[in-house]
């Protein structure tokens, strides 16, 4: 699996979990989920993701978005 596709499932899944527990716990959890989003989006016009970093630096094979 390429970093490209690591780092869209990651975020999937922590926006997900912080949708569910904005419902179960606090609203405050949608924060987490902006945050999320917002990196999405700076990551679309800067190349700068720090997940896609940390992955590089473990060997992760790269995609072309994050090369």
């Amino acid at each position: 699996m390429s970093i490209d596709r690591i780092v869209m499932a990651f975020a999937g899944i922590v926006i997900l979990a912080s949708l569910a527990l904005s419902q179960l716990h606090h609203v405050y959890w949608l924060y987490l989920t902006a945050f999320v989003g917002l990196n999405l989006l700076q990551a679309a016009f800067t190349k700068f993701c720090p997940l896609a970093m940390i992955l590089k630096k473990m060997g992760a094979r790269p995609g072309v978005a994050f090369s």
